[in-house]
């Protein structure tokens, strides 16, 4: 079976975020139940050196002309880059530009690449032509209703939500622009509040829907999570698959990870305190026997729950702990951790960027890493924290609920435990979750119990490819195909 990956963004290539990761890693694991997965992305700047070894295979039209489409393989990916350097090769980020502001633009870029991505799924490419799409996020979300509006058939699709905050909304007056037809622009179609809706295009007219966890997708029949979404998702209920990311069990490994101190494992759990020092003296902080070295690497917005841990702060600190930041974000949020630094020279250290080595220390060097999101759909980096023995802090919501056990007095019990889980999202509870952890760090005989069973918890990809595997043949072996509004069913 061949499927084509729609993406804005892959790891190692390109990243932003954890759909980055997610398509750097899941079409490796599809490969495995025998699936052959080309990865489409925009050749952005960054990936030169590979578009200069890669071969020409056709050419693909965008909403503006024609554009060059290369293969190569790359990073055990095969991958399809669509060669517009009026659109994608600048300096700054794939989204926003130097100065931190989004392209002006977006609309055109991320249409044009979406209906691209339509065309090779119809026509094929190069002798090679996919029986499923499968879209992620805004930015390819298009590619469905392309297929659908544009009457010609087509293979069937699924779209992933890997965010929902994160939407696509533009102008109707770029309708034309993006050579979408005018019929399709009513709240039945690509039609949103006024605007056009790549995102709610994508739920309209995709075959099949996934979230990226059961409980995300739960989540977004709600108001509070569908953010404004939640009636297109209640229509497609049935149509809607949550199914758990995972990561690269090869890239994030701490027995084989080149970015530690020292590697380590289950059987020699020992080893992993050099990572604890080496972490401490990166960032400046005085650490202590008796008291954890807490870690946050995360975008530092609210909806991560950043400024609750400020709010705390002061509790965390007078438990002995540490804490080592590594993060971008709000640029309120940065100054604020810059100022906690400043008050709590060697308890608080922070760095404002991103740094993927040192993202890699901070998980085997931290005893525990938190993740206190106000909503995360999935979330890898408690997933990382599993794998690395550093038991994870975090909210009950989305993924997050999938896969940290807390260690309440049953799981500890049963040897269940694997973090620490609160709920609701207010500081307070926060902080008791911190002290929960700080008790638990105290009797080191139960902590190692709860690192090594952490460790010892499936995060892989194995369980969740199968599922997608099973997705596409559902979808390909003729199930009815619910999507395409508008009676453009084909």
């Amino acid at each position: 079976m061949n499927v084509l990956f729609a993406v804005s963004e892959c790891a190692p290539f390109v990243k932003t975020g954890g759909l980055a990761d997610v398509a750097g890693a899941l079409p490796k694991a599809l490969a495995a139940q025998g699936i052959d997965v080309r990865v489409m992305l925009p050749a952005y700047g960054p990936l030169a050196p590979i578009l200069a070894n890669a071969e020409q295979v056709g050419e693909v039209y965008g909403v503006d002309g024609a554009k060059r489409v290369y293969l190569t393989r790359a990073e055990g990916l095969t991958l399809l880059l669509v060669d517009a350097p009026h659109l994608f090769k600048r300096p700054g980020g794939p989204y926003i530009n130097e100065a931190g502001v989004d392209w002006v633009d977006n609309h055109l870029r991320f249409a044009g690449f979406s209906r691209a991505a339509a065309n090779v799924a119809r026509d094929g490419i190069g002798g090679w032509r996919p029986d499923v799409l499968h879209v992620h996020d805004w930015q390819t979300a298009l590619a469905p209703a392309y297929l659908k509006l544009d009457q010609r058939g087509g293979p069937p699709s699924i779209v992933t939500i890997h965010n929902m905050a994160f939407q696509g909304v533009f102008p109707s007056t770029e309708i034309d622009a993006m050579a979408l037809p005018r019929w399709g622009f009513h709240p039945e179609g690509y039609e949103y509040f006024g605007q056009v809706g790549f995102l709610k295009a994508g739920l309209v007219y995709a075959d099949r829907i996934t979230a990226v966890s059961p409980t995300y997708a739960r989540e977004l029949t709600s108001a509070e999570f569908g953010m404004g979404l939640q009636g297109v998702i209640a229509a497609r209920r049935a149509d809607l698959v949550g199914v758990l990311n995972g990561v690269d069990l090869d890239v994030w490994n701490p027995e084989t990870d080149p970015h530690l101190a020292a590697p380590y494992g289950v059987r020699n759990f020992r080893a992993k305190a050099q990572n604890r020092t080496a972490l401490a003296g990166r960032f400046g902080i005085d650490i202590e026997d008796h008291a954890p070295l807490f870690a946050l690497v995360s975008r530092l917005t609210r909806q991560k729950g950043v400024d609750l841990l400020l709010a705390v702060l002061p509790r965390l600190l007078a438990r002995g702990a540490t804490l080592a930041v590594l993060g971008s974000g709000d640029h309120d949020l940065e100054a604020a951790f810059r100022a906690a630094a400043t008050a709590y020279p060697r308890r608080v250290g922070v760095r404002i960027g991103y740094d993927e080595p040192l993202a890699h220390l901070m998980q085997a060097g931290a005893d525990s890493v938190l993740v206190p999101s106000r909503f995360e759909p999935c979330g890898l980096t408690q997933l990382y924290a599993l794998r690395y023995g550093s038991p994870p802090l975090v909210a009950r919501t989305g993924g997050l609920a999938d896969t940290v056990i807390d260690a309440n007095d049953a799981a500890v019990r049963t040897g269940a435990a694997t973090g620490f889980v609160f709920a609701p999202v207010a500081a307070g509870l926060l902080a008791d979750a911190i002290d929960r952890a700080c008790d638990a760090f105290a009797d080191r005989p139960l902590w190692t119990q709860i690192a090594k069973r952490a460790m010892k918890h499936p995060v892989g990809w194995e369980v969740s490819a199968a599922r997608y595997a099973a997705l596409y043949s559902e979808l390909v072996g003729g199930a009815e195909m619910t999507g395409g509004a508008d009676g453009s069913d084909d």
